[in-house]
């Protein structure tokens, strides 16, 4: 008696990469807002983007079909984004005078993939120093990520909880806290002005 096994057709290399490109390359514009709050700078932002998106072509094939593929792109952009702080970290800085200066990055990297300026860009730019988007920065890390991943990108507890690798309770603590902080900066940010 033989028994035999049914095995999953094995995707080729074209099939695979059409689904990447129909499935994830939606998700840029969001993984590029995601990235420029973890950098706080246009240009990281793109190379942590693009760094995320080689990674999750490069292991595509374990992404299951079925799940949230918004929130596997997320915790490959945060574990990225961690790494690449860790090495910056161990390594001394340096400086190059001819180089370009971030706020021209930062004019020509506000437009999207069609070249017009996204809502959350134009937005954030008309903001006068000193508001909601100088208070969310001054958050600490692990509240500003939770906050902009439930406040800004609409993420679920649960979706946050996987994206950032902790628990679904430390997501809520981290949320109310920085929801807290943020309330505290803006209320004074309301008092100054009277």
């Amino acid at each position: 008696m033989t028994q035999t096994t049914k095995r999953a057709p094995v995707e080729t290399l074209a099939r695979r990469r059409q689904r990447f490109e129909t499935d994830a390359l939606p998700h840029l514009d969001e993984l590029y807002r995601g990235a420029l709050r973890f950098t706080r700078n246009p240009a990281d932002a793109e190379d942590l983007v693009q760094d995320a998106m080689v990674k999750a072509y490069a292991s595509f094939d374990q992404y299951r079909p079925g799940t949230n593929l918004r929130a596997w792109l997320f915790r490959i952009l945060r574990n990225t984004y961690i790494n690449k702080y860790r090495k910056q970290a161990r390594r001394p800085p340096t400086t190059d005078s001819g180089a370009v200066e971030d706020w021209q990055l930062a004019k020509a990297a506000s437009h999207d993939s069609v070249g017009l300026r996204s809502a959350e860009v134009q937005a954030l730019a008309n903001m006068p120093e000193g508001t909601v988007r100088d208070a969310l920065m001054d958050l600490p890390e692990d509240y500003r990520m939770a906050v902009f991943l439930a406040d800004v990108e609409g993420f679920s507890y649960k979706e946050i909880a996987q994206i950032m690798e902790t628990p679904e309770g430390t997501v809520m603590s981290r949320l109310h806290r920085g929801r807290a902080r943020l309330r505290k900066a803006l209320a004074n940010y309301v008092a100054e002005g009277e």
